[in-house]
């Protein structure tokens, strides 16, 4: 007799189109509907149901490529990385990914870009907001200790870099766009972006060269004279204090430690 992970390992190959065979001898049949009828009636609800969950994570994505070309997408995508977790709104994150290497979005370069900036948006809303540091407990640390502070960000805060105009690409595809004939051209340059949720709206910030790599910088813990440095290797104008206070006044930093 098959353990209960080996029944479960044959009947998800059968619904991903790996292995139909060997489930067939676990599914009981009935007077309507034979083992491999039976599937197959689960492997399209389980289709359906995660092509919807994409759908629901990356509506720009499926908006720009249309409804067809977006689910031959979605099942090549659940085939190869089917859902492992509890939590649907764990599901798709490897998307952004697969485009980038799917050969029918070979002439749309911009289109991973596109479905990185959804699924930071997509985590970021899901995220909780933090209180948010102040400049008075930021007064409060010593002269001496400042060089060595390390700043929390917002654990919605997200980075996505697009050397084409992301933002614009996205905004032209939201249901509330003016309809006209504007057009967006790939060669308008690109963007670096801060994802951050906020009151539960989710705000996207332009950042430079350098604030980008300043602020990635305390995102991985480095401390901000750290972080300075590296932003001003970018740009040797970057300016410390305006940058500080423009992020403290929007809420993303939650704490200071040393």
């Amino acid at each position: 007799m098959l353990a209960l992970p080996d029944i479960q390992t044959r009947v998800m190959d059968a619904l991903l189109l790996r292995d139909g065979m060997g489930a067939t001898a676990v599914v009981r049949s009935t007077a309507s509907l034979s083992a491999p009828k039976r599937l197959q009636v689960y492997r399209n609800n389980m289709f359906e149901s995660l092509t919807a969950a994409l759908g629901a994570v990356y509506p720009v994505v499926a908006r720009l490529v249309g409804s067809g070309f977006f689910r031959h997408a979605a099942k090549a995508y659940i085939s190869a990385h089917p859902s492992r977790s509890g939590n649907l709104q764990d599901f798709g994150g490897e998307f952004p990914a697969f485009l980038l290497a799917y050969p029918p979005a070979a002439d749309l370069p911009y289109l991973p870009d596109v479905a990185a900036l959804e699924w930071a948006l997509h985590r970021a809303y899901h995220e909780a907001e933090l209180p948010s540091l102040t400049l008075d407990r930021l007064a409060q640390v010593p002269a001496a200790g400042q060089a060595g502070l390390r700043l929390r960000l917002q654990p919605s805060a997200r980075f996505v870099a697009s050397r084409y105009p992301l933002l614009r690409i996205w905004q032209a595809n939201q249901p509330e766009a003016l309809d006209d004939e504007s057009t967006i051209s790939l060669d308008e340059g690109g963007v670096d972006l801060l994802v951050v949720q906020r009151a539960l709206e989710v705000e996207f910030r332009i950042l430079d060269v350098a604030e980008d790599r300043w602020l990635r910088a305390l995102a991985e813990e480095a401390s901000l004279a750290e972080a300075t440095r590296r932003a001003m290797d970018a740009d040797p104008a970057f300016d410390l204090m305006a940058a500080l206070a423009r992020h403290l006044r929007l809420g993303l930093f939650t704490e200071a430690s040393t």
